[in-house]
């Protein structure tokens, strides 16, 4: 008995001995990560590819952890505003339809983070990344008495209606693929700032709560939310000489051929708790931001 005992002590010390190994290899790997700046996206009511144009605030918070020589796996909880207006637009199929949207955006995300240069060694580097994404929206919008309207309940191109099978009801909850690179300059052993571009690609049109085509306007005002289904999805006849008729079903809304996309753009702040040590002796590495010391 003493012996088993004994030898189930060993194996309890020993693994308490690797846990704390371990934890300490993560701590010395591990850097904290921010992230503030703006958020857009592209859709029906903002096709272009990028734009700070009714770009909205953007934060992150979370950290990243070295697997090997400038590669690094990065945690990330951001969240931002995206919106758009028809009313904004050049083109005037889209003023005359006179839709608008906005929506938080909560994104969970974990990526591969691939730097060029060792910032131990340089004083910047520029790097690439990609990964996967968990995300939450909702689109909303103040209908013409400034009520704010959830859209999705609307089902404004018929979602979810018999009639309609093959336009289900979207999910508020989906995936997406971030990715894209930035550059980031280090102050000090310890703290790196930068700018980045994340790009992120959805599985989903509805973003925007805009995609295919019109819906029948009475199937929709009996099968969706009452007349306020059909208000929401044409708001031409709000406008000073808008046209007052709503369009024939089938006439076209949005582009269904394409997904949505969200994006972020922005200052980035690095803190390594247990910076390396720069390896190089050349002018230009890290210990020239050393404070210089007095000599006696």
């Amino acid at each position: 008995m003493k012996q088993i005992l004994f030898g189930v002590s060993l194996l309890f010390t020993s693994a308490v001995s690797h846990s704390q190994n371990l934890l300490h290899r993560v701590i010395e790997r591990f850097s904290f990560e921010g992230f503030g700046g703006f958020a857009n996206y592209q859709g029906e009511l903002q096709e272009s590819p990028y734009t700070f144009s009714q770009s909205k605030a953007a934060f992150s918070l979370g950290g990243r952890i070295e697997l090997v020589d400038k590669v690094f796996l990065r945690g990330l909880a951001t969240y931002g505003s995206i919106s758009a207006s028809d009313k904004y637009s050049s083109n005037s199929f889209r003023r005359e339809r006179n839709l608008d949207f906005s929506s938080k955006i909560y994104d969970a995300s974990a990526t591969i983070v691939y730097e060029i240069f060792n910032l131990s060694e340089k004083r910047y580097t520029p790097y690439v990344f990609g990964g996967i994404s968990v995300f939450h929206f909702a689109p909303y919008t103040y209908d013409s008495s400034g009520t704010i309207r959830w859209l999705v309940s609307y089902r404004t191109e018929g979602q979810g209606l018999p009639q309609y099978p093959d336009r289900k009801m979207y999910k508020l909850n989906q995936l997406s693929l971030p990715f894209g690179a930035g550059i980031k300059f280090a102050v000090n052993k310890s703290v790196a700032i930068g700018w980045e571009f994340r790009f992120n690609k959805t599985f989903t049109d509805y973003l925007d709560d805009v995609s295919t085509t019109y819906a029948d306007y009475n199937i929709l005002i009996t099968g969706g939310q009452g007349l306020k289904s059909a208000e929401l999805a044409y708001r031409g006849d709000e406008l000073k000489g808008g046209s007052q008729v709503y369009p024939a079903a089938g006439t076209k809304r949005g582009n269904p051929k394409t997904k949505d996309w969200y994006y972020f753009s922005g200052i980035t702040l690095t803190y390594t708790l247990f910076p390396k040590e720069s390896t190089s002796g050349k002018h230009g590495s890290l210990r020239s931001l050393d404070c210089p010391k007095n000599v006696y």
